[in-house]
């Protein structure tokens, strides 16, 4: 399987893969760059906003997923799911569902795949 990204509209870049993915597949693991809780609000200011997750045992710190983790866009119908794993730093990317070949990958920026709860940068 190769991913790759490309401009989705209204959403800027996105993920996916030239093969088909099947249920239960790891699709990418991610080392992270973890940063302290006081670097966060710099984030914001410097237009990074889109791209970290919150990070640390109470999600006080922030961490940018390298590889394609930081470019998998939200859907509240999420394709894939993230999972953290905080002590070896990285970001896990599952698939939920079989995904066809050249089929946008999504997450659900709330965590939980089936957390409904409107989300905003």
């Amino acid at each position: 399987m190769a991913l790759y990204f490309k401009n989705v509209k209204g959403m800027g870049r996105g993920v996916f893969s030239d093969k088909k993915i099947k249920k239960g597949e790891t699709i990418e693991i991610c080392p992270v760059i973890v940063l302290p809780e006081k670097d966060v609000r710099l984030l914001d200011k410097i237009d990074l906003e889109r791209y970290y997750y919150m990070w640390g045992k109470e999600f006080k710190k922030a961490a940018i997923t390298l590889g394609y983790g930081s470019l998998y866009n939200h859907s509240f119908t999420p394709n894939a799911q993230y999972i953290r794993n905080s002590k070896d730093e990285l970001m896990k990317y599952v698939s939920l569902k079989d995904i066809p070949a050249n089929t946008e990958i999504t997450v659900n920026y709330n965590g939980n795949p089936k957390d409904q709860t409107p989300y905003e940068f």
